[in-house]
């Protein structure tokens, strides 16, 4: 088996901190003869053979209070008619596990209830990204089992328990009921959660957030989608029923016997540099949706709705819907919606197409009546190994569609503008992100930064980042604070409160960024093309970074509400937000699940005002 030169490239780049890639070219970018598609490693399963699974849906409704079990389960799963079954971890039997629909304003508790036994379902090794053992291929040992040089079992993993504890990412709910990551349970026990749903319609989804292991947890199966309903939607007469999909997109390695051929078994397989020990994200060469790898669903001639969501550890996926001859007409696809909610009104695809980062969602509507008989592949251009996700088999006939397409959405929705929408009291926090290999820790790292007045008498200074302001054209000074999980809590606010959260990326792969507890919109992105300031031996600018340039533009899309946003290298993000739904301590960090477990997450509170009050009395000690 081949190495592929796309995955080899993507990996030096993460590793070696240089510009981030991400799989992908566009979601229908304007009509364009097609290229070539070279061929593909299938690995022995024929694509789109098995149809997509469509996970149960549970509405619980009650006379005073909603309320419902779902019980974590071991379940034996076919990922691929021609594979054996694959052994996971899942809710209720299924992965993903049963959408939750709810209605904006009904509170629902949940049980979430702890019936899994013995030790977690796959294989986890570290291999080094050079040949002979690539990374992104099936199975990890030789022919008469003995391990490659340079391959090792990640101590632990084998013997992990099912300790979990489930985050309905993106509800607005109280930090008790948010999946706090040290609140995990053991078989026998239920978690039991409260989630007001005081929010708008939006695609939520739910998974484990273990401390430490949410990579290998969410690996071995639990996930799944969580849709809060409301009028404004209702209103718009949306593709609905049948029509109605959610596309849960993911990816997974497999292991093989000593014949090569695939056992079923996952196989998490994350790759290293043997020179620093820098770890580099896990990826799989197969895709699945709903499940499924490579399935296919068969459609009538009309619109759809599809509910996108990237449940993947770290891949990213940047879609494109092809035809057999390559060309798909530009407004056959709108964007509706994203994490948070509904657009204004429906978006054109941009020419650079919409990449989805793990954790991010988007709200999609397909006509169908342009591709009557026709097959289409919806694909992520460019990926490291494999592009093709899933067919669409369209009907061969007319059909009457009593759809159309809205002119407007949300007439709730509002653009956050700073100083305007944004009222001029907020809190501006500031975060760095770091590359691999920083001042000696091989791993990417992220600091919570305290701007202040008596900077070093001499540059480049550990923990020190002087910035040049995008709007006044002075120099800031900023000390690292906390970094760690467990460091003192830093950041605090008042509930109510407005926040601009400001993401400076300052080298390596892409990081997308999720904040618990309320939804937010990005306000700029600004990009610095000469990192050269910022010091990797030392851990600090030798100079300040200049004024960073303004862009790339902030697309339609990217302006409706959201709770995950991609932070690419070089890049400076403001992204604002209230505080006004819920109180306690909760948690922000990357969603690329190896950084997240591997420390780039801190905490926040969010509290009352009149406890800050207390507190700036003698209280607890803190400030804001």
């Amino acid at each position: 088996m081949n190495d592929p030169v796309d995955r080899r490239s993507f990996l030096t780049t993460a590793v070696l901190g240089s510009a981030g890639v991400v799989a992908g070219a566009s979601l229908l970018a304007p009509p364009a003869a097609a290229a070539p598609t070279p061929a593909t490693p299938d690995f022995g399963l024929t694509k789109f053979l098995d149809p997509l699974r469509i996970p149960p849906v549970l509405r619980p409704h009650a006379r005073r209070q909603d309320q419902i079990t779902v019980t974590m389960k071991n379940a034996r799963i076919k990922l691929h008619s021609q594979l054996p079954a694959t052994e996971m971890w899942t809710y209720e039997g299924h992965f993903p596990g049963p959408t939750i629909e709810v209605c904006s304003g009904r509170r629902l508790r949940v049980a979430w209830t702890n019936d899994l036994d013995g030790k977690i379902p796959l294989t986890a090794v570290k291999v080094p990204f050079r040949k002979p053992s690539p990374a992104n291929v099936p199975g990890y040992r030789n022919p008469d089992g003995s391990l490659p040089a340079g391959v090792e079992l990640i101590d632990g993993a084998a013997d992990l328990p099912p300790w979990t504890v489930v985050h309905v990412h993106g509800a607005v709910t109280n930090a008790g009921s948010d999946g706090w990551t040290h609140n995990a349970m053991l078989p026998g026990n239920s978690q039991l959660a409260e989630y007001p749903n005081r929010q708008a319609a939006s695609p939520l989804w739910y998974h484990d957030h273990a401390m430490a292991i949410t990579r290998f947890s969410v690996y071995a199966g639990l996930c799944g989608m969580f849709l809060v309903r409301d009028e404004e939607e209702d209103r718009l007469g949306l593709p609905s029923g049948d029509h109605e999909v959610p596309l849960v997109i993911s990816d997974r390695n497999l292991d093989t016997d000593g014949s090569g051929a695939l056992t079923g078994k996952l196989l998490y397989k994350m790759p290293y540099a043997p020179a620093t020990g820098t770890m580099v994200p896990v990826t799989g060469p197969f895709t699945l949706v709903n499940g499924v790898i490579w399935p296919h669903l068969d459609v009538q001639a009309r619109w759809y709705r599809f509910r996108v969501l990237n449940a993947a550890n770290s891949q990213f996926f940047r879609l494109d819907l092809v035809d057999e001859a390559g060309v798909v007409p530009n407004d056959a696809v709108r964007i509706i919606g994203t994490d948070g909610g509904l657009l204004p009104a429906p978006a054109e695809v941009p020419a650079g197409g919409v990449t989805l980062t793990p954790a991010e969602r988007i709200d999609l509507l397909i006509d169908f009546s342009r591709f009557q008989g026709r097959r289409l592949r919806l694909t992520s251009t460019g990926s490291v190994v494999e592009p093709d996700i899933m067919e669409f088999r369209v009907e061969n006939r007319s059909r009457r569609d009593p759809f159309r397409l809205p002119q407007r959405l949300s007439k709730s929705y509002v653009r956050l503008v700073h100083g305007t929408t944004v009222p001029e009291e907020h809190e501006h926090v500031f975060v760095a992100m770091l590359p691999p290999n920083v001042a000696g820790e091989p791993n990417p790292t992220m600091w919570e930064l305290r701007e202040i007045t008596d900077p070093p008498a001499q540059f480049p200074a550990n923990g020190i980042i002087q910035l040049t302001d995008p709007n006044t054209g002075k120099v800031r000074t900023f000390r690292r604070g906390a970094a760690l999980f467990d460091d003192t809590t830093s950041f605090f606010f008042h509930r109510g409160q407005w926040v601009v959260w400001n993401f400076l990326q300052l080298g390596s792969a892409p990081h997308p960024m999720h904040i618990h507890a309320a939804r937010f919109q990005l306000l700029s992105r600004r990009t610095w093309t000469d990192l050269s300031a910022f010091d990797l031996a030392t851990g600090g600018t030798s100079r300040p970074m200049p004024v960073p340039t303004e862009g790339p533009v902030i697309e339609k899309w990217e302006q409706g509400w959201k709770d995950t946003f991609q932070a690419r290298q070089g890049e400076w993000l403001t992204v604002a937000g209230r505080f006004d739904g819920a109180t306690g301590e909760f948690m922000y960090h990357c969603h690329i699940l190896e950084h997240e477990d591997m420390g780039m997450m801190r905490p926040f509170v969010v509290h009352p005002p009149e406890v800050a009050r207390v507190m700036g009395t003698g209280g607890s000690g803190h400030h804001m």
